[in-house]
């Protein structure tokens, strides 16, 4: 894969590069940048299949490179120092991103991640809808992007009834009776939707309150879906829960 890695601090990009040569042989590093208009001409000159892009740079950011770019037929690894703006977006794109400093098994599988999404040619979409997200007030966000085996799907999050937890896994449940399998865990999504109104029920449970229809009393506490499904509800998310539903 020819890449180029984005990044204002050298110390970073000379890590990052000695990382990539080391560990994934894979990846042919055509160039460097370490600010937004470099970064552009590079991606233009060596047309790469994949880009690793730390999100603060300066003043601007890796999102600005994105913006300048007529065609962003590559996939992108985001770089990032702490979990900061822009990453909220870059999650409910589904799109990979790594913390600062860098873990090598966790490099090793974003890139193996970008080897098959190429493949598949899902990266142009996950790209524009990243930037549309980030046009939009935090509060406003409409959709998530959920990656299933064979393609990229987006979903309102209106549409959400609830997600279970399936090991290291996660089940959407939607409104019109769909269920979707996503090879993530349910924390995850857990504390992507919580900003959104969902609640964690329970270790298991993620349940979108638009679809709670009453609060048993039966086992301690069961939530009542306008599915009919009942939701349980453990101690430690209890008064949570409760005062989340009274605010309604």
């Amino acid at each position: 894969m020819r890449a180029i890695l984005i990044d204002d601090e050298i110390s970073n990009l000379e890590n990052l590069q000695t990382l990539l040569e080391k560990h994934c042989p894979q990846v042919n590093i055509m160039a460097t940048a370490q600010n937004v208009s470099d970064a552009v001409e590079v991606i233009e000159k060596h047309l790469p299949h994949l880009i690793f892009l730390d999100i603060q740079m300066g003043k601007q950011t890796g999102f600005d490179v994105l913006k300048l770019l007529p065609k962003r037929n590559f996939e992108v690894i985001f770089v990032t120092a702490y979990d900061q703006y822009g990453i909220k977006a870059v999650k409910f794109a589904a799109l990979d991103y790594l913390l600062k400093p860098i873990d090598i098994e966790e490099l090793i599988i974003a890139v193996n991640k970008a080897d098959q999404k190429l493949t598949a040619q899902t990266q142009t979409s996950q790209l524009d809808f990243l930037l549309q997200q980030l046009k939009k007030p935090e509060a406003a966000t409409g959709k998530i992007a959920l990656p299933m085996q064979n393609e990229i799907r987006y979903i309102p999050l209106a549409d959400i009834v609830r997600c279970e937890a399936d090991n290291t896994y996660t089940f959407f449940f939607l409104a019109n009776d769909e269920k979707i399998l996503v090879s993530k865990s349910l924390k995850e999504y857990a504390d992507l939707l919580r900003p959104n109104g969902f609640l964690r029920t329970h270790q298991s449970h993620l349940v979108n309150p638009k679809y709670v229809k009453s609060w048993l009393k039966e086992d301690g506490g069961v939530l009542l879906l306008t599915s009919g499904e009942k939701i349980p509800i453990s101690k430690p998310n209890k008064d949570t829960v409760k005062q989340a539903l009274q605010q309604l």
